[in-house]
């Protein structure tokens, strides 16, 4: 790669990680909890996300499902934790998280929705929200974070087209 195209590419990238944090000063007004922080954080956590998937629309398909499969399963996560709640306090998460990661493993035998990296980091950002944002729901944690991640993970997708084109226009 010429060091033309690996500058250009590179301020490609910059463009759009301004542009994630733009989007994010006017989104986050409308989102239905955290609009005094936002949520630029999971945006650029599933832009990575999309990175090490592969960087193929394939990929970047499959990272799209494991963050939604995340997601929900955080929700069973909750779920579980609260019908164990009344047998004991202490391990009704634990087993709650011993069940579902069980079951999500099983995913990997899965194509297309065998990308359990993509699910584990949605579900770390699913709790983040749910622990850290104040009125945090159930419901407005995912819509939050679907919301976010798809941002991030189209700017993956952005971020490899874009860096292409930019490429093949330079090195004509």
């Amino acid at each position: 790669m010429k060091k033309l195209t690996f500058a250009v590419g590179s301020a490609w990238t910059a463009l759009l990680a301004f542009t994630i944090v733009c989007i994010d000063q006017i989104l986050k007004s409308h989102m239905p909890i955290g609009s005094e922080n936002g949520f630029t954080y999971i945006a650029f956590v599933s832009w990575a996300v999309y990175f090490f998937s592969g960087c193929t629309l394939k990929d970047g398909i499959r990272a799209t499902l494991g963050y939604v499969i995340g997601i929900g399963f955080s929700i069973g996560i909750i779920l579980i934790a609260n019908a164990f709640a009344g047998l004991t306090t202490f391990f009704c998460v634990p087993i709650a998280v011993f069940i579902v990661v069980f079951l999500v493993l099983y995913l990997e035998k899965l194509p297309w929705i065998n990308l359990i990296p993509a699910m584990f980091v949605a579900s770390g950002c699913y709790f983040g929200i749910m622990n850290y944002v104040p009125d945090a729901g159930i419901g407005t944690a995912a819509t939050v974070e679907l919301i976010y991640g798809f941002i991030g993970l189209l700017f993956g997708w952005i971020t490899i087209a874009g860096k292409d084109v930019l490429a093949k226009l330079i090195e004509k």
